[in-house]
């Protein structure tokens, strides 16, 4: 479990790239010279920057190595670097700094978008999505089924690996004075699934990495089998047989 897996993730291509495409939407640039990708993954988010800026100099940057292969292979006109994005800067002033679902998992993140902002020159734009689930049914049930088996030791300390994310008020009054003008917004996504076992393998990915990581593959099939049994009670299938999985998100597009 110490590292990403394309494939897995890529199962739900579309319906991760859906809140990608639509951030991107809303950032105001006609054209752009430099653009960095960051937490890029497999690539997807990359390769709309590369459709939405062409001829622009793009780096994706992950710290996941088997991301930054697949990366690579899916979109070779762009760069892939390897970087830790609670200390990483860019070279030169980027027209845009771009990310898709990482800083979520960012300590002290508020304080990263902080140094970021300072880097973009006048017209730079930050623009940052982030998941906003962890009181969610889907999330709030990993915690639920940790403590209800004899891996709950194991898993005392997973919850800490995320931490909610503060009101919009908090990135507004911190980010503001870099920017002159800042859009903060929530989408919520209703996503058809297969079942409860589509959350599941949705999450295996994303949310649930912490929680299984320090589980043999034993305890991990046991723990999921316990969580399946929660979601039931959580996610009604409908007349078709998919769920829905409600799945707000956190909006930022910044202008400096």
């Amino acid at each position: 479990m110490s590292d990403w897996t394309p494939s897995h993730y890529l199962a739900f291509a579309d319906e991760r790239a859906r809140p990608a495409r639509d951030l991107l939407a809303q950032v105001p640039l006609g054209q752009a010279r430099h653009v960095y990708d960051l937490g890029c993954g497999p690539g997807n988010s990359t390769a709309l920057l590369v459709k939405r800026f062409p001829g622009a100099a793009i780096t994706g940057i992950d710290n996941s190595a088997a991301m930054l292969e697949a990366a690579r292979k899916a979109c070779p006109s762009a760069r892939f670097e390897p970087g830790d994005l609670a200390a990483w800067r860019p070279e030169g002033e980027p027209d845009l700094i771009f990310s898709n679902a990482a800083f979520h998992w960012v300590p002290d993140h508020i304080g990263a978008l902080a140094r970021l902002a300072r880097c973009l020159p006048d017209g730079g734009v930050l623009a940052i999505q982030m998941p906003d689930n962890l009181m969610e049914p889907s999330h709030a049930l990993m915690q639920h089924a940790a403590g209800m088996g004899p891996w709950a030791g194991k898993l005392a300390g997973a919850a800490a690996t995320r931490e909610a994310l503060p009101e919009p008020a908090r990135y507004y009054a911190r980010l503001k004075p870099f920017f002159r003008r800042l859009d903060i917004w929530h989408t919520i996504y209703n996503h058809p699934l297969d079942g409860v076992d589509g959350i599941v393998s949705w999450l295996t990915t994303t949310g649930l990495r912490p929680w299984l990581a320090p589980l043999d593959q034993d305890e991990r099939a046991a723990y999921l089998a316990r969580y399946r049994e929660l979601l039931r009670g959580a996610y009604p299938e409908q007349a078709d047989g998919v769920v829905l999985l409600r799945f707000p998100r956190l909006f930022l597009v910044g202008v400096r």
